[in-house]
């Protein structure tokens, strides 16, 4: 047997190169590169070999270690799992910063290698710097708390032990039922370590993507029920969209004439203005989807995890409404007692349709009649106006609501472009009114939503997509919580537009708030008045200026015509990231229609707007399924 003798980190590096993945008869790359925040842990061990062993690898800089890492999950997300990001920090607070990213990744099954250093293995040094020490455990670091966020998680304390772990993590890095984050922690002395690695370890590795089949047995007895269902409904997860079945979802649909739903992950895998596409679904969902799914008595699920945005805390559907679900994941495919179709769903919805020849859902002008009414609210909340003189105590008297300003740059940009959200009201706002006028062009993470993926996860999608556009929708809290890689953006010479929501607030959370009875707390951007509360003027934020400070281009918005023109200039602009400060009002999002989301309401209270909601809280679990 041939070897060669590397460091650990050499050999890291070495492999990562060589990883490919195939599927549908397509061969490429699986790792496209690494992206480093360097520091003690990393700097030099790791440091050394991707200088040393780097040919095809690109490496890039991060600013903060959550923002690479959300860059990273962005970018595996829109490149629908078949291409990754590696990230790596130094020990301790770096590594800790990353920590959130990978929950992120994992709570929507995306897959991001995480490599953070470590303290020593051989422990001579401890404490070291940035060292939390346990004294009930000295083998713990900061890089245990990856272990709860994590599909796969190895600490790696010798060299050869690289071997195992790399071939665990790239078998959960490429397996679709399982996939999400993996850390691997490494000690920053076995990072300069050396064994004779053999050569065949570095030789070019194939991962295929398995597409798995659909039993005969599950697809009859799915079959079965489908065909009792007088009004089904389909819903498009994320699943469709990843093992790229937009095609046979839609052949689906219109073959059997069953309407369809979207998550917020399943969103863009078939234009909004298909006749059977109803919409989103659910809390954030709008009337269309929500009058139908209310009545349906089947509930044909493809590719979803059935989130509590989705079922509307398990209340939305009838008491007797049957389940369907096609998922490659056993665990979610058995969610709400459903007839599990355990397939890929590219294989799985040719063949039930098979299953079904001959069947057409019995709808007698039900869908077009919640679509008509859906577009004529689409298009109130489009543009709406307020009366001359209103004069909102935070913004500028031309300012425009949010949904009007929504629906401009959903219109204003190119069908191909791609918008990215995480958090707030937008996502809401987004999933019931964003129109993809194109497909895959809709990257929204909703599974965590975390503030702060808009500005990083932006930058993941352009590295992505390439010459095509993406447009971040981004409310002035979470842009304050994380931008740093914006910079990255500046530096990489990539264009990104920023579309900041100002509205001097934590908006969605505000509305929460206040509608389940309470007063105000901490969600407005307001200075500490006299009576030693947040009760001053709002604070005068220029998210421009910010923005210029870094390198960007930025555009101060306070009218409609303000905005037509800046998106329209915007788009001659090359090689720079491009910041719109956009004012809108307040209390101007979307709001429920016909759904309902448990918060966990107070039972006991002095505040009889608490007990109501109370009240009304009771009233819904009483109506949600048990299961």
């Amino acid at each position: 047997m041939k070897t060669v003798r590397l460091t650990m980190a050499q050999a890291l590096v070495r492999f990562l190169e060589n990883q490919y993945i195939a599927y549908d008869g397509v061969e490429h790359p699986f790792v496209e590169g690494v992206i480093m925040l360097p520091g003690h842990g990393n700097v030099v061990g790791l440091g050394q070999a991707l200088r040393q062993e780097t040919c095809r690898l690109k490496v890039w800089q991060g600013k903060n270690e959550q923002g690479m890492a959300h860059t990273a999950v962005a970018f595996a997300k829109q490149m629908k799992r078949k291409k990754i990001i590696a990230v790596t920090s130094s020990v301790g607070p770096g590594a800790a910063n990353m920590v959130t990213a990978a929950a992120t990744a994992t709570a929507n099954n995306i897959p991001v290698l995480i490599l953070p250093g470590d303290v020593y293995a051989c422990r001579q040094p401890d404490p070291v710097l940035q060292q939390i020490e346990q004294i009930h455990d000295l083998s713990i670091s900061t890089n245990d708390a990856f272990r709860a966020v994590c599909r796969y998680w190895d600490r790696i304390v010798r060299p050869e032990q690289l071997m195992s772990a790399l071939l665990s993590a790239f078998r959960v890095l490429t397996d679709p039922a399982n996939t999400g984050a993996v850390c691997l922690a490494i000690p920053q002395d076995v990072e300069g370590e050396a064994y004779d690695y053999p050569e065949s370890f570095f030789q070019k590795r194939v991962h295929r993507l398995a597409r798995r089949l659909p039993e005969a047995e599950a697809l009859a007895e799915a079959a079965q029920v489908v065909r009792t269902a007088k009004k089904p409904l389909l819903i498009c997860g994320g699943g469709v969209r990843y093992s790229e079945a937009h095609e046979e979802f839609k052949a689906f649909a219109e073959a059997t004439g069953i309407p369809f739903a979207e998550t917020q992950a399943g969103k863009s895998a078939v234009v909004y203005d298909h006749p059977l596409n109803l919409g989103g679904i659910g809390v954030t969902g709008c009337s269309a989807a929500n009058e139908i799914a209310k009545e349906a008595d089947v509930i044909i699920g493809v590719g979803t995890r059935y989130t509590d945005f989705t079922t509307s805390s398990k209340w939305l559907f009838r008491e007797d409404a049957k389940f369907v679900n096609i998922n490659v994941s056993e665990f979610q495919a058995l969610k709400l007692d459903a007839v599990p179709v355990i397939a890929d769903a590219k294989r799985a919805l040719p063949a039930l349709l098979a299953e079904l020849k001959g069947y057409r859902a019995p709808y007698a002008g039900e869908i077009e009649g919640a679509r008509d009414r859906w577009a004529k609210e689409l298009h109130r909340l489009q543009h709406i106006e307020y009366k001359e003189g209103y004069v909102p105590e935070v913004n500028d008297a031309n300012a425009a609501s949010q949904t009007t300003v929504l629906g401009a740059i959903n219109f204003a940009i190119d069908p191909e472009d791609v918008a990215i959200g995480s958090s707030g009201s937008l996502p809401g706002d987004m999933q019931r009114m964003w129109c993809a006028r194109a497909v895959d062009t809709y990257n929204m993470e909703y599974g965590y939503s975390c503030m702060g993926y808009e500005v990083s996860g932006a930058l993941g999608v352009k590295y992505a997509i390439g010459d095509r556009d993406v447009y971040a929708m981004v409310g002035d809290g979470s842009f304050v919580m994380l931008h740093s890689e914006l910079l990255t953006a500046v530096q990489e010479h990539r264009k990104i537009n920023v579309c900041v929501f100002n509205n001097a607030s934590f908006g969605c959370i505000n509305n929460l708030q206040v509608g389940h009875g309470n007063d105000t707390l901490c969600t407005e951007l307001r200075f500490r008045g006299e009576d030693g509360e947040h009760s001053g003027p709002f604070m005068p934020v220029d998210f421009a200026k910010i923005a210029e400070g870094y390198g960007c281009k930025a555009y101060t918005i306070r009218s409609l015509p303000e905005l037509y023109a800046a998106l329209k200039e915007a788009k001659t602009i090359e090689g720079v990231p491009v910041v719109f400060d956009i004012r809108v009002l307040p209390k101007s999002m979307t709001e429920g229609y016909g759904a309902w989301w448990r918060v966990g309401d107070t039972e006991v209270s002095e505040n009889p707007r608490n007990l109501a909601a109370y009240e009304d809280h009771l009233l819904h679990v009483k109506d949600a399924k048990k299961y």
